[in-house]
């Protein structure tokens, strides 16, 4: 990987990135305080079920398909993909979670690292709009700076499952080793789920993780919260 394109991915998906992504669970909160994810090995299946079924598998394709428009200067398909994202979210949590990243995201990186093929927000391209989810606000970056596809893809997958890992050693709680333990186990996972979204169409976005889902939704009317999600 060229050095560039290793020092972009690890400032844009690193934890200390001004997105908020530590102020969103999932619904992992919801599960910690109905005792569903109690220790590591509860955390790291429900982790995997997500990134293979559920809004993890959703993101992975809708990335990959955002990069491609994005690099062909494909701008209405750009839109319909950053459309069908919109839509995918289940809850209203869920949305909050990736529009308001998403456009966190694209802030931050225009003024950091703006690149010649985006129109910043002035034009037509989804970047415009006052909404745009974060995998297609990453691809759309991603794609405008000539990262592999690839690299990128697993480079988000990644930073999503550290994020969640991070909620859960704050909310179950857990050790951080363990929550090390947890993310270095969820390697193959994310692995496979990259390479199995850079050749799924676009119809393949959705997924059967229902509980995560329900989650979401019920954490939206929980007494005591720490997490926006």
């Amino acid at each position: 990987m060229d050095k560039g394109a290793l020092f972009r991915l690890m400032a844009w998906l690193s934890p200390s990135y001004p997105v908020g992504a530590f102020a969103y669970s999932h619904g992992l909160e919801y599960l910690v305080e109905t005792g569903v994810v109690t220790d590591k090995d509860g955390l790291r299946l429900w982790l995997a079920d997500i990134l293979r079924h559920g809004g993890g598998w959703s993101d992975a394709v809708l990335f990959r398909h955002a990069f491609e428009a994005a690099a062909r200067g494909d701008r209405d398909g750009l839109r319909d993909v950053a459309d069908l994202a919109r839509a995918m979210a289940v809850s209203k949590e869920r949305k909050l979670e990736t529009m308001a990243q998403g456009r966190a995201f694209l802030s931050a990186t225009r003024a950091a690292w703006p690149w010649e093929e985006d129109d910043g927000g002035d034009g037509e391209l989804p970047g415009g709009e006052t909404e745009i989810a974060y995998p297609v606000a990453v691809a759309m970056a991603a794609a405008g700076h000539g990262i592999d596809l690839e690299d990128a893809l697993n480079a988000y997958l990644h930073g999503v499952a550290a994020n969640l890992v991070s909620a859960g050693v704050r909310l179950v709680p857990l050790g951080q080793t363990d929550g090390q333990r947890t993310l270095a186990a969820l390697e193959p996972v994310i692995g496979a789920v990259a390479r199995s979204a850079l050749t799924a169409p676009l119809e393949a976005v959705g997924g059967c993780a229902l509980l995560t889902d329900i989650a979401s939704m019920n954490h939206e009317t929980q007494y005591s919260r720490l997490f926006r999600s």
